[in-house]
């Protein structure tokens, strides 16, 4: 990339922040949403001790339909506020790209770290390696930005309605949460990471990025 790029890439990364500081609506919406689901089961479970299969399956369903709750206004916002053409006019469209998805990055990272400190603190969930278990969350939710944020570009230039974001996020995510349910389940109950596994997120992350970058051209130069 040019150093132009990345520049652009600081310079959105740094109006989403300032933004989303600003008006914490989807920041309190994610959150809320998270806190919420996390103590509704918890009191439901009554202290009753769960499999690591079905731990890790809450979880990651806890991390997804939170940051589905937030991730779809990436451009909806702008679209709505009528900034988007200003934005396509003066923005390069790798920088407003990865611009975005390191902001959205950014947002589940932090919405990770709360879930997954309540979520060891409410269910008593043991690991056998945190560092395993820090690499599968970190590929999981680096597929989870950059699916989304492209996801709601493509979502905004149809003017579909948000509630059709998480449907189509689904089968774009299914290579990366059906192996983190699994990978992670296995820290929880003491088993190995099987690489192979760990390896082929690590690749779809990589995939999912290139090919974000390539066709986001087309998408924000159309007219």
């Amino acid at each position: 990339m040019r150093p132009s790029v990345f520049r652009g890439i600081r310079l959105v990364f740094q109006k989403e922040l300032i933004v989303g500081m600003r008006f914490k609506a989807a920041w309190s919406t994610i959150f809320m949403f998270a806190l919420t689901t996390l103590s509704c089961i918890s009191l439901a479970l009554q202290g009753a001790v769960l499999e690591p299969d079905l731990q890790a399956a809450l979880l990651w369903t806890i991390l997804f339909f939170a940051s589905m709750t937030g991730m779809d206004r990436s451009f909806a916002d702008e679209d709505m506020s009528g900034t988007l053409p200003a934005l396509k006019l003066y923005g390069d469209a790798q920088a407003v790209l990865f611009g975005k998805m390191l902001y959205a990055l950014f947002l589940l990272l932090a919405l990770s770290l709360f879930v997954m400190l309540l979520f060891f603190l409410l269910f008593d969930v043991q690991t056998a390696s945190l560092s395993e278990f820090l690499a599968v969350a970190l590929a999981g939710i680096c597929g989870l930005a950059g699916a989304g944020t492209f996801i709601a570009a493509l979502a905004t230039g149809a003017h579909v309605k948000s509630g059709l974001f998480s449907v189509l996020m689904l089968p774009v995510i299914l290579p990366i949460f059906l192996p983190a349910i699994f990978l992670t389940s296995a820290v929880f109950g003491g088993e190995p990471v099987l690489l192979p596994h760990l390896g082929g997120m690590i690749l779809y992350d990589l995939l999912l990025v290139v090919g974000a970058s390539v066709l986001f051209d087309y998408f924000w130069y159309e007219e």
